[in-house]
């Protein structure tokens, strides 16, 4: 007995240095690329413009006080709500709709082409759609040039304040629609057709099976599409910097966060903005990680 007590506890310090030796270099990984340049953002947020000295909360302060910084949170929480609730609401509307089509591995392909494009090369077509030309010049761009046939006039609608940030979700949503009509039409199709057909027996109309049946086993599939697009949704850049550069009352955490360290030189701004992006993005992920769990003991 005592020497199999020993066999093992020579097997289990050989596992032990194994695992030891393969998890060494993942973590020396994790804690040069992850963890250190974290803790060295937050130091860094605490400095001043080029990290001379210390001035505690200040950036902070700023970011909380002013009028630009302002409406930087504001059109970050637009983007938050309008883009992943319109993104979630059209794409369930068109995995149901789809669903039912003939040809529908066709459709669901044109619908999800836009994911396939770069996000500066959707900025770049996006720009070109909104291309305004003053009333009375031939419109080019394509939403001017629809409204000019209708009898419309022209919007500027990357400078007009009031519709130029919905301008950009538009063209996000364009993009993600795809993603959210892809992952939703999965979770549809796991659904059992017996659970349909019985509560159609049972005289359950149509809109009655969507919304008691269909909508609450696609509960967990929600639930990823939504946690994903609030995280792309906060960290919104590509399409902001290339259609405005945040200009006109556009700009978001992440293009600000850019201006601030490339533009203005400001290192303890930037490293605000980046820190406070962070944690707002925190939340997300340990809601994602609690149904990782959900899931996994279920």
């Amino acid at each position: 007995m005592v020497r199999i007590l020993s066999v093992v506890n020579k097997m289990t310090r050989k596992i032990s240095l194994e695992t030891y030796f393969y998890v060494l270099p993942a973590l020396f990984f994790l804690f040069s690329f992850l963890l250190y340049p974290t803790l060295h953002t937050f130091y860094l947020s605490l400095l001043n413009q080029d990290s001379s000295s210390f001035v505690g909360l200040s950036n902070y302060l700023y970011l909380f006080t002013h009028r630009e910084t302002f409406l930087v949170f504001r059109n970050s929480l637009l983007w938050l709500t309008l883009f992943t609730v319109t993104v979630v609401g059209m794409g369930l509307f068109l995995a149901v709709l789809s669903d039912r089509l003939p040809y529908e591995p066709v459709i669901k392909s044109v619908i999800f082409v836009p994911m396939a494009v770069s996000f500066t090369a959707a900025a770049v077509i996006w720009r070109f759609v909104y291309l305004y030309r003053p009333e009375g010049f031939l419109q080019i761009g394509l939403v001017n040039a629809l409204l000019a046939y209708v009898g419309g006039s022209p919007i500027a609608w990357l400078v007009d304040l009031k519709v130029n940030n919905f301008a950009l979700i538009a063209a996000g949503i364009w993009m993600w629609t795809g993603f959210g009509m892809v992952v939703i039409s999965a979770g549809l199709k796991g659904i059992p057709n017996e659970v349909l057909e019985a509560a159609r027996v049972d005289g359950a109309k149509e809109w009655q099976l969507f919304w008691h049946i269909i909508l609450p086993m696609l509960g967990p599939v929600l639930v990823v599409v939504v946690l994903t697009l609030m995280i792309n949704a906060l960290k919104v850049f590509d399409l902001v910097y290339v259609m405005t550069f945040g200009n006109h009352d556009t700009d978001v955490i992440a293009n600000r966060m850019f201006k601030e360290m490339f533009t203005f030189g400001n290192f303890g701004r930037a490293s605000a903005i980046a820190v406070i992006l962070f944690l707002s993005i925190v939340p997300v992920i340990i809601l994602n990680i609690r149904r990782f769990r959900r899931e996994e003991r279920v």
